[in-house]
């Protein structure tokens, strides 16, 4: 199935993807948005209920896994709870072609997030993609020159950027509130337990590995891969930085508003076990900018506890104060209230508070502005990520440019930047830059 599928169902629509001129459907204010959802086991299944609860006027029409199981079970656990039993797919190209499909979003492991949105994009599709948005820099950044001037609706799986505190928070800090940010810091501790070790198969029946790996480079399958555990390695996923850590590199990026660093050094390990997995649990990196202010990242899977009562959160700190998760102090501690009512009033103006909703909103406006986590919010989210891992796998740090998107003077470095030559034939992501 490398390549063919029918070479794409179809020589005309696989020109009219490498050209880019897929055009939408327009939709009416009061038309019904059919949506299809890559992935449904966990998150995606839960992305599915979200988006379908917004309005009556949206419908989980497709869904496409390739664990022919899992699809059955949805599809059946949908008609019960709906009335209507949506189409279901294996091959996520044949829902790609389904021209009855206005929206479609991706729950599939990361290594697939890329591909999928830009398979969108070129179908005239609009995407919900979740976090991270790219499975490395340069996927991101191609996704990123796709949207411009195209009436394409992206929107990155980080809800806190519709969550209406996050978004005041945010103004406060750029009103001073704190005076300069000198540094920002993110804490993501969870307890991951080890994985074991498991034996190299044949792939069970009901799992179509060759569509598993898409785009990834060729493995042999074994239980640790599917479904969860694909988080742990690097061809698939990109550890716990980029798996419930992405959502606070991108209130890091917000908050520090200075786009991407130009050094980053990342140290840690697997530590507790020893396992298949190939990722740390855990990882302290630190990030520079430009101006030589930092960002540091602690993600810890083993031995930890709440620590000041969170165990997943933000903070900042500025010459007058510092900001605890959404909380504003100044120097000596002291809680610094928000009395601007206006302000508090006019953040409900800007977002309904509900991540999903927002972005249904945005699809039938086809306003970009209202979109919450925007492609290029999701890539530089992403791409602080992928360089902590890049930093922690050549164990040294790096230096960044990020007018190029390149390390400095660096080979060894930046051919971690990307796969674009080692993609499957068919499976590749389409370069726009």
């Amino acid at each position: 199935m490398d390549l063919t599928r029918r070479q794409f169902l179809g020589s005309s629509a696989a020109a009219a993807m490498t050209a880019g001129v897929v055009s939408r459907k327009v939709l009416g204010a009061n038309d019904r948005i059919r949506i299809g959802v890559a992935g449904v086991r966990g998150r995606g299944n839960s992305v599915a209920g979200g988006l379908n609860a917004v309005d009556d006027n949206v419908e989980i029409a497709a869904l496409c896994d390739i664990d022919a199981n899992i699809l059955e079970n949805r599809a059946n656990e949908w008609e019960e709870n709906t009335g209507s039993r949506p189409t279901t797919y294996r091959d996520m190209r044949d829902l790609m072609a389904d021209d009855s499909i206005d929206v479609v979003a991706f729950g599939t492991p990361n290594h697939w997030h890329s591909l999928g949105t830009m398979w969108g994009i070129e179908n005239g599709k609009d995407v919900f993609v979740e976090k991270p948005m790219s499975h490395n820099i340069w996927e991101g950044r191609q996704i990123v020159e796709a949207v411009k001037d195209r009436d394409v609706i992206v929107q990155h799986g980080t809800q806190r950027r519709s969550d209406r505190r996050w978004i005041r928070s945010m103004e406060r800090m750029r009103d001073g509130v704190i005076g300069d940010i000198y540094m920002g810091r993110a804490i993501c501790f969870r307890h991951r337990h080890s994985i074991g070790f498991e034996p190299i198969t044949e792939p069970p029946d009901h799992i179509d590995w060759t569509l598993f790996q898409g785009p990834s480079q060729e493995r042999a399958y074994h239980g640790n891969y599917v479904h969860y555990n694909w988080h742990w390695f690097f061809e698939y996923g990109n550890g716990e930085v980029g798996n419930q850590g992405v959502h606070q590199t991108d209130i890091g990026m917000w908050g520090m508003n200075k786009g991407l660093p130009v050094r980053v050094y990342s140290a840690g390990g697997r530590y507790g076990y020893e396992d298949q997995a190939e990722t740390p649990n855990t990882q302290t990196s630190v990030f520079t900018f430009a101006d030589g202010t930092k960002f540091v990242f602690d993600v810890r899977g083993r031995y930890t506890y709440h620590e000041e009562g969170m165990n997943v959160a933000n903070y900042f700190f500025g010459s007058d104060g510092y900001m605890a998760e959404r909380d504003f102090y100044d120097t000596d501690g002291n809680e610094i209230d928000d009395e601007d009512s206006d302000a508090i009033d006019a953040v409900a103006e800007i977002s309904t508070g509900n991540h999903y909703q927002d972005f249904i909103n945005a699809v039938r406006s086809r306003d970009k502005s209202m979109i919450h986590g925007t492609a290029l919010d999701g890539h530089i989210s992403s791409t602080i990520c992928h360089m902590a891992n890049i930093s922690y796998q050549l164990q040294r740090e790096l230096v960044f440019d990020p007018a190029s998107e390149l390390f400095v003077d660096d080979d060894e470095a930046n051919s971690h930047l990307m796969r674009k030559r080692e993609y499957r034939p068919g499976f590749e992501v389409t370069a726009y830059t």
